[in-house]
């Protein structure tokens, strides 16, 4: 379908949400139901023709499909989730309507900004980082010395077969209510997908590249270097976003078991106690936003260092 034809798709599919969520706001009734089944079924055939592009044909506005694809499938659903809580006149204690949740973010931020802080740049990003470094380099010694893969993957199985529920009050007690024990928390969640998925990635390079790299006399750290890393950099990125998001769950669980008066997860559970659903939800909302950067960066930054890898070719 030409650019255009879904460029207008995507107009008329945004115009009617709009004459929708007016009808909501303002009564509803059966024009409310029949323009939002006339706007979902607009945007939703913008997604399907825009995602239908192929890639060589992808320039300019088409481009954008990449991150607009995904962006108008995200609008669309909070479009019906708007419409559907006013609409229906869901009690705010069930489900609050994201106008609702916008408002207690915009009225709030000095809270979530503290929240923010504490959780994601004093936990999630240093346990994130030690986690992952961890498992990278026990993977090394891993591959270097055969009775170590052999001894420590199944212990690093147990460990993360640990429920977290269980570890966390145990960690916040040996690490104390402030940040390292969250990050302690991060840490051993994060360790065995990057030991895993690093073990594999280095075994992924061919024989025919390694009987090469043998018949020029290089080193073990040479062919590590040269071949093996190289090869293995999609297994990386793989366990890294991985961990991304088990990052962010395992320091807001860890908040449930002690925190200072500051964080996500002390936030969720407080604000459940008072039945403040509003601001649970947009503590929520922080997080998922927060974890979805966090993601997303990842993801640009693999198809940089991975731009020679099959998945990251245009089609």
């Amino acid at each position: 379908m030409p650019v255009r034809r879904i460029l207008l798709l995507v107009v008329a599919g945004m115009a009617s949400a709009i004459v929708a969520l007016l009808l909501a706001h303002g009564g509803g009734g059966v024009p409310l139901w029949i323009t939002t089944l006339v706007a979902w079924m607009l945007l939703w055939g913008a997604n399907h023709h825009w995602s239908a592009v192929p890639d060589r044909m992808r320039t300019g506005f088409a481009r954008a499909a990449g991150f607009g694809i995904p962006v108008l499938f995200g609008l669309t659903l909070v479009f019906l989730w708007e419409v559907i809580c006013v609409g229906l006149r869901v009690p705010t204690v069930l489900l609050p309507p994201p106008s609702l949740i916008g408002a207690r973010i915009a009225g709030s931020l000095p809270t979530l900004g503290a929240d923010f802080v504490q959780t994601v740049i004093r936990a999630v990003i240093p346990g994130w980082i030690m986690g992952s470094l961890a498992g990278f380099l026990i993977a090394l010694a891993c591959d270097r010395f055969g009775f170590l893969r052999r001894g420590l993957m199944p212990i690093g199985n147990f460990i993360s077969a640990l429920p977290i529920i269980g570890i966390a009050p145990i960690l916040v007690m040996w690490f104390g209510f402030d940040w390292p024990s969250k990050a302690a928390v991060v840490v051993v969640m994060t360790f065995f997908p990057m030991l895993v998925n690093t073990v594999a990635g280095l075994a992924a390079a061919g024989p025919l590249e390694r009987d090469l790299m043998h018949s020029y006399g290089a080193s073990w750290l040479r062919t590590l270097l040269a071949l093996r890393l190289p090869a293995a950099m999609p297994f990386l990125f793989n366990a890294l976003k991985i961990n991304a998001t088990l990052a962010m769950i395992g320091a807001i669980v860890a908040e449930f078991f002690g925190t200072p008066i500051v964080g996500m997860g002390f936030r969720i559970s407080t604000e459940v106690g008072r039945m403040a659903l509003d601001m649970v939800w947009a503590t929520i909302a922080i997080a998922a936003v927060a974890g979805s950067s966090f993601y997303a960066i990842l993801v640009l930054v693999e198809r940089r260092v991975t731009f020679w890898h099959p998945s990251n070719r245009q089609k």
